[in-house]
């Protein structure tokens, strides 16, 4: 059973002055949003200062003058931003990021990258770059072209793939509980003080979100053996953690990104464990004065495997 768990991943800031998201748009504008990238929202949780929506492909978040969006699987994403565009208005956007990763089988999404700018182009004037090399682990990255929008708040990703096998077992259990993937994940102690909220699919899959004040993080865990992947966003320190989270996955490879961590070099440095080696490390100033960073670990393999066999109905995606 294949599930493409990489996500796209978008950002938009407004006018804070013309409206509060939080607290002037009702969920039901969400719900429409949500739906319009063909997903649909299935519980959420909110303070003060964020909500949050746990989506039957991954999160939404809202605050007062943003909100921020993941989508997997074959949502499209970009639907959602032109329905927000086109409800809130152009003029109210001070900023819109688009973010896309390479996926396990691209040939199964109903766009391309290249296809969703030209949509999101014929509202936002913006530049596109991508991160990483195209043959290998990258994220294409779309921004609005607004010199006058500064944001030096950080985010973080963590991003892990190929997963070792015990630990995917784990968490492909028919009989798994929240309860059970929150200890074995360790949240408690990584992400002390957070109220949270989680759902455990069916057959299998894990999605949670929590917040602290105006800090969040989200998890999303697709367990398949054949495409693993476990996401990890946040606007918490994420790189501290590498060592703990490396330790609970054991997974091949891995990337991690950051948003305004000016010492992302240095940082991974001390934190990355010696046996995982770098492939890919990428970093770039944007023209809004955003610093971007992105970096792909490998851990190198000494044995050999054996060739993939598909079933030729079936593995259809994967042909």
């Amino acid at each position: 059973m294949f599930f493409e768990g990489s996500e796209k991943k978008a950002e938009i800031y407004i006018k804070s002055d013309q409206c509060s998201l939080l607290d002037d748009i009702d969920d039901h504008f969400w719900h429409e949003l949500v739906a319009a990238g063909n997903a649909k929202i299935l519980s959420s949780i909110s303070n003060r200062y964020c909500k949050a929506f746990i989506l039957s492909e991954s999160s939404l978040f809202v605050w007062r003058d943003h909100f921020l969006i993941l989508t997997c699987g074959i949502t499209q994403l970009v639907k959602s931003i032109e329905y927000f565009i086109e409800h809130i208005g152009q003029e109210n956007i001070t900023y819109c990021s688009y973010q896309r990763k390479n996926e396990y089988y691209s040939n199964a999404q109903p766009s391309s990258f290249g296809d969703d700018i030209k949509l999101l182009g014929e509202y936002i004037n913006g530049n596109a770059l991508r991160f990483g090399e195209i043959d290998g682990h990258h994220n294409y990255y779309f921004y609005k072209e607004n010199n006058q929008f500064t944001n030096e708040d950080k985010a973080y990703e963590f991003i892990t793939y190929q997963v070792n096998y015990d630990v995917l077992s784990k968490l492909s259990s028919k009989a798994l509980t929240s309860s059970d993937i929150r200890e074995f994940l360790k949240l408690e102690r990584l992400f002390p003080q957070f109220i949270l909220d989680d759902f455990v699919f069916k057959p299998y899959g894990y999605s949670i979100n929590g917040l602290y004040k105006d800090k969040y993080f989200t998890i999303h865990i697709t367990p398949q053996a054949n495409s693993s992947y476990i996401s990890i966003a946040a606007n918490v320190d994420l790189i501290k953690l590498v060592p703990d989270i490396l330790t609970i996955l054991q997974p091949v490879s891995f990337d991690l990104l950051s948003t305004n961590e000016h010492e992302f070099e240095q940082y991974i440095q001390q934190q990355v464990p010696t046996e995982y080696v770098s492939k890919t490390l990428v970093k770039e100033t944007l023209k809004n004065g955003s610093f971007m960073c992105f970096a792909n670990y490998i851990l190198p393999q000494k044995t050999f495997s054996k060739a993939n066999h598909f079933n030729l109905i079936e593995d259809n995606h994967a042909l």
